[in-house]
């Protein structure tokens, strides 16, 4: 899920005209967000907990990590699981079959950008 956009802004604007010419648009829209694919990419390597990710990605900061991961569990990409035998309690996170077929796209457009360039 992307950020929200003030109605009316020409940006909105140009996202409604592009929606209804190409509906990719809506998808490169969100999946876009900084550090969005490489957060998922990461939890199905296996770091699969905030601490683990803030070190796998330390310039991030916590808030924007945070949003990232709320972002990819309602986009239906990550499950949230609470580790029960810990105190405190810890989250864990995993990727979704949504999830692991997007980074199987992502990885193809990955190979096609490196065979050209």
């Amino acid at each position: 899920m992307a950020s929200k956009l003030k109605e009316g802004t020409s940006n909105a604007c140009n996202i409604q005209v592009l929606h209804k010419t190409c509906e990719v648009n809506e998808t490169l829209r969100n999946i876009s967000p900084r550090w969005k694919m490489q957060i998922l990419h990461s939890i199905k390597q296996g770091t699969r907990q905030f601490s683990l990710l803030k070190e796998a990605f330390p310039s991030i900061s916590d808030q924007i990590l945070a949003k990232r991961l709320s972002e990819l569990i309602m986009d239906e990409l990550l499950n949230k699981t609470a580790i029960n035998e810990t105190v405190p309690q810890q989250i864990a996170y995993t990727t979704t079959k949504k999830g692991e077929e997007l980074l199987k796209i992502i990885n193809k457009l990955h190979d096609w950008q490196v065979s050209w360039h």
